[in-house]
């Protein structure tokens, strides 16, 4: 995206090429982007034509299951001197969007939701630009902070958001990355808009998604005589939460070759089985963790004693009610739990029962339980996981090729 709108060439190395991705540079392309694959989809090169490069598109721009991609998006559509119509699958349309119109609409742009979600309709700025604001975010949200930062570019002045905790921060690194101007102090993200400069394209080598390595952290963790060693994993403070929570339920994690690519902290993460014990998790983590809640729920289950989980409505309102479908499935697995308005509370046991799982069309949910299986006295079946390809492609590959046994069946 933001090679998109920079003055000259810029060179994503590593990318992943999961369908929230592709679907993102398809939109892309409909808007004018000029964006190649070489080396085997290894690298895209996207050639930056500047900010006014960008034009409507005949056709609604489909985001597919993203709404990383819809949210930031709209940031990146607000106050164009064109139409467009951001749509997505059936699980997106049932996703909120209001809590990133709302502060769009405050900074002047014209952008209506369909009852609170998708489709969202942006219409062209009435006159002038953008205008600054100072939000003061309801709920800690990435997704929403980036796009009013990535609104805030086209904006006369400073835009500023304050977020009631910590939250990841890649947009902040790879703004400043590509030339803006942007500070984070005090839980207070502020970027100066461009007026009359451009972003400068840039070479950027993506980490390994340490969402992605989640599965595996576990995974190793819970079952017997295992060790891994993950390479060039994304190690951004803002992100670690997940490697926090498992040291806190006694896992053994360490972080080697510790070093810096393109703004981003990465590192080889070695981790060994151990013996989990349960824990309640400080609600500070939560946010730090959030999308990699769902398998850190099966760590728990495996964990000797009680485990607490709370600070964590936002799972009702992402791909599925993640608490909802997580409790459904662990009980299934013969898991003692108690499902609570923002979290959840589990009893660990030594080794879950098979059953059949339903994962509600979630990636994450999938995932999760393929790790659950793997200390299951019985096999266990998992519905609907295609879409898994939408942030992990080859995790069936990569989970057989480390010995788990999981394999797919045709319906």
């Amino acid at each position: 995206m933001f090679g998109a709108v920079a003055e000259g060439e810029t060179r994503i190395q590593r990318p992943l090429r999961g369908e929230d991705c592709l679907a993102t540079e398809a939109v892309l392309r409909q808007l004018g982007a000029i964006i190649q694959v070489q080396d085997e989809g290894q690298l895209l090169v996207v050639q930056g034509r500047g900010d006014g490069a960008l034009s409507g598109a005949r056709e609604p721009l489909d985001l597919g299951n993203s709404g990383t991609g819809m949210r930031l998006m709209a940031g990146l559509l607000a106050g164009r001197t064109f139409e467009s119509v951001l749509v997505g699958d059936r699980s997106l349309t049932r996703r909120p969007m209001e809590r990133v119109a709302a502060p769009l609409r405050l900074m002047g742009a014209d952008i209506q939701t369909t009852n609170g979600c998708p489709p969202v309709v942006i219409r062209p700025l009435a006159k002038g630009a953008l205008r600054p604001i100072h939000y003061q975010m309801p709920m800690a949200s990435a997704q929403v902070k980036s796009a009013i930062l990535i609104a805030g570019l086209r904006a006369t002045g400073e835009t500023s958001v304050t977020e009631p905790a910590t939250t990841r921060d890649h947009t902040e690194r790879m703004l400043r990355a590509f030339g803006a101007v942007v500070r984070s102090t005090g839980g207070i993200a502020t970027i100066q808009g461009l007026e009359r400069k451009s972003l400068q394209g840039q070479s950027i080598t993506v980490p390994g998604d340490i969402s992605s390595a989640a599965f595996f952290l576990v995974g190793a963790s819970v079952c017997p005589g295992s060790e891994l060693l993950l390479e060039a994993v994304g190690v951004n403070p803002t992100r670690t939460g997940v490697v926090d929570v498992l040291r806190l339920l006694g896992a053994d994690i360490t972080q080697e070759n510790e070093r810096t690519v393109g703004g981003e902290p990465v590192a080889d993460l070695r981790v060994r089985s151990a013996r989990l014990q349960g824990a309640r998790i400080p609600e500070h983590l939560v946010p730090l963790a959030i999308d990699e809640l769902p398998v850190l729920f099966v760590a728990a289950a495996l964990a000797e004693g009680e485990t607490l989980i709370t600070g964590a409505a936002e799972l009702r309102v992402k791909e599925s009610d993640r608490l909802g479908a997580m409790a459904d499935g662990l009980r299934r697995l013969g898991v003692d739990l108690e499902v609570l308005r923002d979290g959840m509370r589990i009893r660990g046991r030594s080794r879950l029962e098979g059953g059949e799982i339903d994962s509600f069309g979630d990636h994450r949910i999938a995932m999760a339980f393929a790790v659950a299986g793997q200390r299951a006295a019985d096999p266990v079946l998992i519905r609907e996981t295609a879409n898994v390809a939408t942030s992990f492609p080859g995790f069936l590959d990569l989970a057989q090729a480390c010995g788990w046994r999981v394999h797919r069946v045709d319906a």
